[in-house]
């Protein structure tokens, strides 16, 4: 038996064997990434948790509009490598037609193009940021926090983990919870039950964390609905 803790972890390993059980934990496009051959038959050696709903794309334009009614613009940042526009790119596009937001795509090598992109998309005004899972951005995480802070953007971002090192707003999948229905299934096949057949789970909670001291130095005044539905604030 195998945990598999991201996409690419789990992509190298199924290269390597067909036969030990893998379980992965928060996958982004299982079936476009060829982990499985359908969410509900696996079919092969690997099954386990989705990262989160396709949907997610769509709340966290909406949060934005929320917390910054003024957006008209949100520039996304995505690796070359990252699966965003596979995975989220025709949903997102049209949440932002309906909320009469231009989606910019930013896709970067390295800091110096995550730099290079946030100072121009940042010359226009009513511009914010949506950071979506892609584990090249995370190993920029700080880089990318300041670079919101320096160029006053809003920002929502799909982990906790952001949160706690001074992003915005959060809102994503429970990792915690990720990782107990990923037991269950380590629990199963080790009874005998086999990947193939345990159907991939969609996650069971979402949690929005935000980070109060965070809106009041880019002037924000957080809604009080949107606090009322916050699992975690930060102050």
């Amino acid at each position: 038996m195998i945990i598999a803790a991201a996409n690419q972890m789990a992509v190298a390993l199924q290269r390597e064997t067909r036969l030990v059980p893998i379980v992965f934990i928060g996958a982004v496009d299982p079936i476009g990434t060829g982990l499985v051959a359908s969410l509900a038959r696996p079919g092969g050696n690997l099954t386990g948790t989705l990262l989160n709903e396709e949907s997610v794309a769509s709340k966290w334009l909406a949060m934005l509009k929320e917390i910054a009614p003024d957006t008209k613009r949100v520039t996304v940042l995505s690796s070359k490598m990252g699966l965003f526009v596979d995975t989220y790119g025709a949903i997102t596009e049209a949440a932002g037609k309906s909320l009469g937001i231009e989606i910019v795509v930013n896709r970067f090598a390295d800091g110096v193009h995550i730099e290079r992109a946030l100072e121009i998309f940042a010359q226009t005004p009513n511009g914010a940021l949506l950071v979506p899972p892609d584990l090249p951005a995370v190993l920029h995480r700080d880089l990318i926090i300041g670079l919101a802070a320096k160029h006053r953007l809003p920002a929502v971002y799909q982990a906790r983990f952001w949160i706690l090192a001074g992003g915005l707003m959060s809102y994503g999948a429970d990792r915690v919870a990720a990782h107990r229905q990923a037991g269950y299934y380590v629990d199963r096949i080790l009874k005998g039950a086999k990947p193939a057949d345990l159907p991939v789970q969609a996650p069971t909670k979402y949690e929005l964390v935000i980070n109060l001291k965070t809106a009041k130095a880019l002037g924000l005044e957080i809604p009080s609905s949107v606090l009322a539905r916050a699992d975690e604030v930060i102050e």
